[in-house]
This record gives C-alpha cells, sequence and structure tokens, in this order.
C-alpha cells in the first residue's frame, strides 16, 4: 500500500502513542502490584512478574545509576527514535512504517521512563524451568515485535521480487 499523507502520519502518531500508554501503565502498573526483587507466578508458564530497576542499557550492562550515563542515554535514544520516526514516515511500504513506528513507540516509553526517573522499570521475566533469560519490559516487547515485524516485510519483499524475475 502507498504512502496517503496525512492520515499515513496520523496512524503513525496514534499507534505511537498507543503503545507509549500501554508501556508506561503496565508499568506503573507494576510498580503498584509487585514488590522490587520478589518473583510472582504470572499466567504465561514460562515469564514471571519480578521488579527491577535498570540505569543501564539492555540486559543490564552498564547498570551504574550514573547521572552523566543517563543523560547520555537520553540523548542517543532521542536521536535514535527521532531517526526511527523519519525512517517510518519516509518509508513507501505501509507495514514497514507500522512497524518502525512500534519500534519508536517502545523506544519512546523507555526513554520517558528514563528521563522520569534515571532507569528503565523492568518487571517480565522470561525463564524456562529454572533458567532465566532476561527481564524486560513492554516497551523491550514492543522494539523486537517491531524488529521482527521489518526483518519479515524485508525478506517477504526480497522474495517477491526473486519471484517476478
Amino acid at each position: 500500500m502507498e504512502k496517503k499523507g496525512n492520515l499515513y502520519k496520523l496512524n503513525i502518531f496514534f499507534l505511537l502513542c498507543f503503545l507509549v500508554f500501554i508501556d508506561l501503565w503496565t508499568k506503573n502498573l507494576a510498580v503498584s502490584l509487585l514488590s522490587l526483587g520478589i518473583s510472582k507466578e504470572f499466567f504465561i508458564p514460562f515469564i514471571d512478574l519480578l521488579l527491577l530497576y535498570n540505569s543501564g542499557i539492555a540486559f543490564g550492562m552498564f547498570d551504574n545509576n550514573n547521572q552523566l550515563q543517563t543523560y547520555g542515554l537520553l540523548i542517543i535514544g532521542i536521536a535514535i527514535v527521532a531517526y526511527i520516526l523519519y525512517l517510518a514516515i519516509n518509508e513507501t511500504n505501509y507495514k514497514k512504517a507500522l512497524s518502525f513506528s512500534i519500534i519508536a513507540g517502545g523506544a519512546l516509553g523507555n526513554i520517558i521512563d528514563r528521563a522520569m526517573q534515571g532507569y528503565v522499570t523492568d518487571f517480565l521475566h522470561l525463564k524456562i524451568n529454572n533458567f532465566s533469560f532476561f527481564i524486560f519490559n513492554m516497551a523491550d516487547a514492543f522494539i523486537t515485535i517491531g524488529a521482527i515485524l521489518i526483518i519479515y516485510f524485508e525478506l517477504k519483499t526480497n522474495s517477491d521480487d526473486v519471484k517476478t524475475d
């Protein structure tokens, strides 16, 4: 589907706002219902609820609660979101544009969380049996889903191009 001007951009904006709202709402819910560091079972068998605060980046790297680092991560995050939104607005494939918006919505949720608190609230603990994979939040899930969708649509587009040759 080709770009449809203002309606196209409006869909991107509304999706972005909706995802940021869902992310911040679930983080607030987790903070109000969970105790820091105490795991609770969730209805999905391989996910527990475990409230943690991450002042670092992915997988807790550089988690040293340094204010200069927080500002640096905010500046880098804002620049990345701006670039992703630029890609979304200029993408001619509507599905890819929405996928970029999903990534931007997740990233913006974490940026807002970090800007307001100095850290990101994580509360979903992915584990199988006694093996812990990582702890994340809805923003992280949106970023991952958006990236998977972009890869899927890119592979599908390239696959369709090969078939028509």
